[in-house]
C-alpha cells in the first residue's frame, strides 16, 4: 500500500492488526468487513488478468462490413427485454474467432468495466460446461471464490446481475450448443455478449445473427500478400492469386499457406502453387505446425451422427458443384426424409452450404475432406457400387425427364422418379444439369453405350426449349460415339443431325453444320433411315440460309418438308414449313413467306392435323411472330404489332426467351415507326433485359442504345 501498488489491505494483514489491537468481537468484524470493501474497490481499480482477450493479429485483412455490423450491434439502442447478444456462425476455418477478437479490441473503449474472453471448446470431446464458464467469468468480474453460489441457477443470476450493473463485453468463443451458452448470456442492461459457433444455434431467441462466408478473392489475395510481406521479398502476384484461389477464401487455409512460405524464405510461391494444384494432396499440404485444415474439418465431422457422416462422405462422389436431397438419398441409401435430416445437420455444422432453391453445395476444400473420409472409411468395391448406383439413377432420371418432351411419348413410365409434368421435368433437367451430364460422361467412359445413347436421344426435343445451353455439343457427341460403338448407323445419323443443329443455332457455325449433315446423310442413306435423310436436308437448309445461299436453302427445306409429310411426321413437317417461310422472307419474297407462315398457323390450329399439342403450343408463338414480321415488311404495321404482341405474350408463358427477345426488338422498331415512342422504349427495354438474361451483352447494349439513336 505504501508503494502505491494497492489501495486495499490483504486479509491476513487485517486479521493480524485486529488481533494486535485486541478489538472486541463487533469491532473486529466491522474492521474485517471494511477492509474487504477496500479490497473489492482495489480489484476494480486494477486488471485481474482473468479471461483476458487474446491478441489481435497484425495482418488482419478485410471483413469491413462484418466489423461495421459488430459496431452497429454495440451502439444500437436496445429495445426493452431484448438480449444484447450477437452470434457469428460459419464453417471451420472462416476466421470467426479472429473476427470476434478483432472486433472486441476495436470496441474495447466502449466497455470501461472490462472485455472478457472465454473459449467454450464446443467442438472438442470435452466442451467447457456452462457452470465452469460462469465460474471463470464471475472470478474475472471480481467475485471471490467463497462468495460463488453453489446452486447453478443462483450462480447464473449473480452473473446477470453483475452484467446489468456494469458495461462489459463478453466474447464467448466456439459455442457447441444452445444449452452450453444460454446460461452465460446477459439478461439486459449495458453489457454485451459476442459469441461464435460453427453451429447455427437456431434455438437461441432474440439474438443478432451474422453468417460468415469465405473472403472475396481480392481480400483473400490481400491477406496472403500481407502475411508474405514478412519474407522481405516480393512474390509473384499471379502465384499469390492462384494460392488464394486454391484456399477458397478460407482465412485458416490462407494463414497456413502464408506461414509455410514465411518459414521457408527461399521457397518461391510458385512452387507451392504446383503442390496445391494436385487435388489428391492438397489437404495434406495445407498444414503448418499445429495448424491443419483437415483437423478443423475433422472436429466438425466428429460431431455428426452416423447417418450424417455416411451421407457427407458419399456426397463427394457427386458430379457437379451442387445437388438436392433426392440425390443425397440415393447416395446415402436412405429415404428423402432421412436425407433432409442429414443435410440439415451438415448445414448446421457448416459442412454444407444451402440455398433457397433447395440445392446444397460443398466448399471446395470441404469436398476434398469428404472424399478423403470416403476413401478412409469405405472399401473401393463399395465406393464403385455406390458410384454406379448414382450414375444409373441420374441417367434414368434424365432420360425420363427428356422424354416428357417427345411428341409421341404421352404419359411416360416413370420408374423411381417424381416427375409428374413437363414443367417438373424441365426444372429437374436444368437444375441438375451438372449432375446428369457428369453421369453421362462417366457412363461413356465406362462403355455403357446403350444408356448413353438413350439419354442423348431423349434430349432431342428438350434441347429446343433450352437451345443456348452450352452442353448440347458434348451430349450429342457422346451420343454419336455411343451409336457408332453399337454399330447403329441410323441412330448415329440422328445424333449427327443433332450436332448439326448445335452448330446452326447455339454456335452459329453453318459450315460445320453442313459437314455434319453430309456425314448424317451418308449414314442415313446407307441404312435407309428416311427420317434422318429429311432431318439432314432440314438442318442443311438452315445452314445454307445463313450462308446466303437462299435458292439452295429453299430447295433443301422443300425436300425436307415433302419427306416428313410423306412419312407422317407432321410435327417436323410444321417446322420445315416455318423454315421455308424464313428462307423466302430472307430473299425478300414477303408475300410468299407470309403464305407459308399462314399455312403453318392453319396446321397448328387444326386439331385434326395430327400435330402433337405440346409441339403446336411451342411452335404457335414463333409462327405468329413470323407472320407479324412479314406483315410489318409489307407495310401493314398495325396488324403486325397486334400479331407480335400476341406472340410475345405466348412466348413469355412458354419460356422461350430467344425468339421473345428478337420479337420484342422487332416490335419496338414497328412502334417507333408508328410514332408510339413511349411504347417503343418500353419494348426495347424489355428486349434488352431478355438478351442480358441470355448472356448476349452486345444485343442487350444495342437495344438500350436504339431508342436514344432515334431522331
Amino acid at each position: 500500500m505504501e508503494r502505491g501498488r494497492s489501495t486495499g489491505p490483504q486479509h491476513r494483514t487485517v486479521t493480524a492488526l485486529a488481533q494486535a489491537l485486541s478489538l472486541g468481537e463487533d469491532d473486529h468484524q466491522q474492521f474485517i468487513d471494511l477492509a474487504r470493501e477496500g479490497r473489492l474497490r482495489d480489484h476494480w481499480a486494477r486488471p485481474t488478468g482473468l479471461c483476458e482477450l487474446p491478441r489481435s493479429v497484425d495482418d488482419f485483412t478485410g471483413r469491413a462490413a462484418e466489423l461495421a455490423w459488430t459496431d452497429d450491434f454495440v451502439n444500437a439502442a436496445e429495445s426493452p427485454g431484448a438480449a444484447g447478444v450477437a452470434l457469428i456462425t460459419g464453417a471451420a476455418g472462416l476466421g470467426k474467432t479472429t473476427l470476434a477478437v478483432r472486433a472486441a479490441h476495436v470496441l474495447r473503449p466502449n466497455f470501461p468495466d472490462g472485455v472478457f474472453f472465454v473459449d467454450l471448446f464446443g467442438m472438442s470431446s470435452r466442451p467447457l460446461s456452462a457452470q465452469d464458464a460462469l465460474t471463470q467469468l464471475l472470478r474475472a468480474l471480481g467475485t471471490a471464490e467463497r462468495h460463488l453460489p453453489h446452486d447453478p441457477l443462483d450462480r447464473a443470476s449473480l452473473y446477470r446481475s453483475l452484467l446489468r450493473e456494469r458495461r462489459v463485453l463478453v466474447v464467448l468463443d466456439n459455442a457447441g450448443s444452445e444449452e452450453q451458452i444460454r446460461p452465460i448470456l446477459p439478461g439486459g442492461g449495458p453489457s454485451r455478449a459476442l459469441a461464435t459457433s460453427r453451429r447455427l444455434l437456431a434455438g437461441l431467441e432474440g439474438v443478432h445473427r451474422l453468417s460468415l462466408g469465405p473472403l472475396p478473392s481480392a481480400e483473400a489475395a490481400e491477406l496472403l500478400t500481407g502475411i508474405l510481406a514478412k519474407r522481405g521479398s516480393l512474390d509473384d502476384g499471379a502465384a499469390i492469386g492462384e494460392l488464394a484461389q486454391f484456399c477458397g477464401g478460407l482465412p485458416l487455409a490462407l494463414r497456413i499457406v502464408g506461414n509455410r512460405l514465411v518459414s521457408r524464405p527461399s521457397w518461391p510461391a510458385a512452387a507451392f502453387v504446383d503442390r496445391l494444384a494436385d487435388e489428391e494432396r492438397r489437404l495434406d499440404q495445407l498444414r503448418a505446425g499445429d495448424l491443419k485444415i483437415a483437423t478443423a474439418f475433422g472436429m466438425s465431422y466428429e460431431q455428426l451422427a452416423v447417418l450424417a457422416q455416411r451421407v457427407f462422405r458419399r456426397l463427394a462422389l457427386v458430379p457437379g458443384r451442387d445437388f438436392d436431397a433426392a440425390l443425397a438419398a440415393v447416395l446415402g441409401g436412405v429415404s428423402v426424409e432421412d436425407a433432409w435430416d442429414a443435410l440439415d445437420e451438415l448445414v448446421d455444422l457448416g459442412l454444407l452450404q444451402d440455398s433457397r432453391s433447395g440445392r446444397y453445395r460443398f466448399h471446395d476444400l470441404v469436398r476434398l475432406f469428404a472424399r478423403d473420409q470416403l476413401h478412409a472409411e469405405e472399401p473401393a468395391a463399395d465406393r464403385d457400387t455406390i458410384a454406379a448406383t448414382m450414375t444409373s439413377w441420374l441417367l434414368r432420371m434424365a432420360t425420363t425427364a427428356g422424354r416428357w418432351f417427345e411428341p409421341a411419348y404421352g404419359s411416360p413410365d416413370r420408374p423411381d422418379t417424381d416427375l409428374s409434368s413437363p414443367e417438373e421435368a424441365d426444372h429437374w433437367l436444368r437444375a441438375n444439369v451438372d449432375n446428369w451430364l457428369g453421369a453421362l460422361r462417366t457412363a461413356a467412359g465406362g462403355g455403357r453405350h446403350s444408356a448413353v445413347l438413350d439419354c442423348a436421344e431423349s434430349m432431342y426435343w428438350f434441347s429446343d426449349r433450352w437451345m443456348h445451353a452450352p452442353h448440347w455439343h458434348e451430349v450429342f457427341t457422346l451420343g454419336a460415339e455411343a451409336a457408332a460403338a453399337l454399330g447403329d448407323p441410323a441412330r448415329q445419323a440422328r445424333q449427327l443431325n443433332s450436332l448439326a443443329w448445335v452448330h446452326l443455332l447455339p454456335r452459329d457455325d453453318p459450315e460445320t453444320t453442313l459437314r455434319y449433315t453430309a456425314q448424317a446423310m451418308d449414314l442415313a442413306t446407307r441404312s435407309g433411315a428416311t427420317a434422318q435423310i429429311a432431318s439432314a436436308h432440314h438442318a442443311a437448309g438452315g445452314a445454307l440460309r445463313r450462308l446466303g445461299r437462299l435458292d439452295e436453302a429453299t430447295e433443301a427445306e422443300t425436300q425436307a418438308a415433302e419427306m416428313f409429310k410423306a412419312i407422317g411426321d407432321i410435327d417436323t413437317y410444321g417446322q420445315c414449313l416455318g423454315a421455308l417461310g424464313t428462307c423466302l422472307r430472307d430473299a425478300g419474297r414477303y408475300t410468299e413467306a407470309l403464305e407459308r407462315y399462314l399455312d403453318l398457323l392453319t396446321l397448328l390450329n387444326d386439331d385434326r392435323s395430327g400435330m402433337t399439342p405440346s409441339v403446336a403450343a411451342f411452335t404457335r408463338p414463333i409462327a405468329l411472330a413470323r407472320v407479324g414480321e412479314c406483315l410489318g415488311s409489307l407495310g401493314h404495321r398495325t396488324e403486325a404489332i397486334t400479331k407480335l404482341t400476341e406472340a410475345i405474350s405466348l412466348m413469355e408463358q412458354a419460356q422461350v426467351p430467344v425468339p421473345q427477345a428478337r420479337s420484342l426488338e422487332t416490335l419496338a422498331a414497328l412502334l417507333a415507326d408508328e410514332g408510339r415512342t413511349g411504347e417503343s422504349r418500353d419494348a426495347y427495354a424489355r428486349a434488352a433485359e431478355v438478351y442480358e438474361a441470355l448472356g448476349d451483352a452486345d444485343a442487350s447494349s444495342r437495344c438500350r442504345d436504339l431508342p436514344n439513336a432515334a431522331p
